[in-house]
């Protein structure tokens, strides 16, 4: 018998497709007295998590082989490298980043695998909104309406005459190229693996990475998609804003990636100096971002709480995802999105 924990309060529907897997599955799903409460009000993984009791996660992990759910908050605490729980095996996350993964804990036996391939849609609809936001003049435009003011000297602007840069073309960075070319934009994308400027199948071409400060001086839209890595933290300082920021009132700043791989700090002095022309942030260097950041107040800046990645069908996906590993885990097959301890995704 395969025993698998579910971490987070999964509607019974999704629980019974994992155990409708193979009969040799029995399945624990935990914080299930809690799925009335929070029913259509936290319907992420993470916070779904996060509302069950660390003691009930504890408990189930002594006696898991499996494991589905979020790794973040207490959960590195209840798992280390020196005391892995006796049965556990494979970790199947609920989220594409694994930057909260001790690499540690896969070197020592325990797998690691992600979904990635579930946000690439929503985040990549989520920059598209944001970069016709930005071109329409839709920051003004909240405030006139906002204020009750009746102003038309906010000229809008054709998106398709802009450049796109994407940073890291994973399955959302290549989704976030596809759209940006499908409305017409010029589209230029950094990839690990490219040694040399060259044509791509996505994108009008791609750099290689230490091409970075050509796709920021050539790009009116930066668009941050890749893993947080020791090589990716604090990728964008305040000398990368500047090259951006040559493109004058054109340089915008998108970021889906994590809060850490931007220096912060020299973000909000950039916005606040006008060295470049805005942002649009869905995460932050610490989240939930400080009700006292001064992100919030920045005019030229569009707010969102991590939730880029979201669909009403989340969960569901996700599950499907799981129950497709599950099949090739209990057949000795290779699993899906397998996390590579040094590259850190």
């Amino acid at each position: 018998m395969t025993r698998v924990v579910v971490t987070f309060a999964l509607d019974p529907e999704l629980a019974d497709r994992i155990r409708a897997v193979d009969p040799r599955v029995e399945v624990s799903v935990l914080g299930q007295d809690l799925l009335d409460a929070l029913r259509g009000k936290r319907r992420f993984p993470s916070e779904l998590q996060a509302a069950t009791p660390l003691d009930e996660i504890r408990s189930a992990l002594d006696e898991a082989e499996v494991m589905f759910g979020f790794w973040s908050g207490a959960m590195p605490s209840l798992v280390s490298p020196d005391d892995l729980p006796g049965a556990l095996r494979w970790v199947q996350l609920t989220s594409a980043g694994a930057d909260r993964v001790d690499p540690d804990l896969i070197r020592a036996g325990l797998t690691f695998t992600n979904v990635s391939g579930l946000h690439a849609t929503p985040i990549a609809e989520y920059v598209l909104t944001y970069m016709l936001m930005f071109e329409k003049g839709w920051p003004a435009l909240a405030r006139n309406q906002a204020a009750g003011v009746y102003d038309r000297m906010v000229m809008p602007r054709n998106l398709s005459d802009r450049t796109v840069g994407v940073v890291g073309m994973g399955a959302i960075g290549a989704e976030c190229a596809r759209l940006a070319k499908a409305i017409g934009c010029r589209v230029l994308a950094i990839r690990r693996s490219a040694t040399e400027r060259r044509p791509d199948a996505i994108a009008d071409e791609v750099l290689p990475p230490g091409d970075l400060d050509v796709l920021l001086a050539e790009s009116d839209y930066v668009v941050l998609a890749m893993p947080l890595t020791e090589e990716t933290r604090g990728l964008i300082g305040a000398g990368e804003l500047r090259t951006m920021g040559a493109r004058g009132d054109r340089s915008y700043l998108i970021n889906i990636a994590r809060g850490e791989v931007v220096d912060e700090p020299a973000l909000i002095e950039a916005l606040r100096d006008g060295v470049i022309a805005g942002a649009a942030l869905d995460v932050f260097y610490q989240e939930p971002l400080p009700a006292d950041s001064p992100l919030w107040e920045l005019d030229n800046v569009i707010l969102t709480p991590h939730i880029s990645g979201g669909n009403e069908n989340y969960n569901e996906v996700a599950t499907s995802i799981f129950c497709d590993n599950l099949r090739r885990y209990l057949a000795g097959e290779e699993l899906h999105n397998i996390i590579d301890p040094d590259r850190g995704y």
